[in-house]
């Protein structure tokens, strides 16, 4: 089984958002380890990302959220990764981009995300909790829509150069209630990387208001890579 765990948060969101996954699978003996990436651009995502994929000293799981899943595809050929769990994840291929993903769906007129100001992009803070964590406590939603982290232009328009899942085994946790990723997406981002997939009744913030599940597909996917 590999005990090394390495948790990459998305957009809008930082580490704390992983705190009881985190907890959970410390108490089960792994050893956990939350990327503190900046959202500033791809590339520097990727590369803290590497820096902790470069600390650990046995195999690993690589773990991302939303955004994250374009992370930890193009992080994820790093030697030390064994194995990729998307949670209501992008999974982009060599050549896309988040942009060109996004021009692809339909135009959503209630999304939050506003227009870029001065290189970054944020959601709106009246409709963060409708949106991204539904079903969170109003008191929390609030709280992560004061403290979002805005991502940066480069984030969104960067193409991948390397598709990780294509030669790592992978698993994906479907937010079925997303507003954020619509979940058919998710299905078929899933399907195309062969991903095992687990679905959950949740908002995108699945890994905060579904801690205990998303803990359990983690630890799945240690135990079977």
């Amino acid at each position: 089984m590999i005990n090394n765990i390495v948790l990459v948060h998305g957009a809008w969101a930082d580490g704390s958002g992983w705190e009881e996954v985190h907890n959970i699978l410390t108490e089960k003996g792994f050893i956990v380890t939350i990327v503190p990436n900046p959202n500033t651009s791809l590339a520097d995502d990727v590369k803290i990302t590497k820096a902790v994929l470069s600390l650990q000293n046995r195999p690993t799981v690589l773990v991302g959220h939303s955004y994250g899943g374009a992370i930890i595809s193009e992080a994820g050929d790093h030697p030390n990764v064994k194995a990729l769990v998307y949670v209501a994840a992008f999974v982009l291929d060599a050549g896309e981009s988040l942009f060109k993903m996004l021009m692809d769906a339909p135009p959503d007129p209630n999304s939050p995300i506003l227009p870029p100001t001065d290189g970054f992009i944020w959601l709106d803070r009246n409709k963060f909790h409708a949106n991204f964590c539904a079903d969170v406590p109003v008191s929390k939603a609030k709280c992560m829509a004061d403290s979002q982290v805005p991502v940066g232009l480069a984030a969104f328009d960067t193409e991948l150069t390397t598709a990780a899942w294509k030669t790592k085994k992978s698993w994906y946790i479907v937010a079925t209630e997303d507003k954020m990723i619509p979940p058919d997406a998710e299905r078929g981002m899933a399907k195309r990387a062969n991903a095992e997939v687990t679905e959950i009744k949740s908002s995108h913030a699945v890994y905060v208001s579904h801690p205990a599940e998303v803990a359990k597909v983690i630890e799945k996917a240690a135990k079977e890579a």
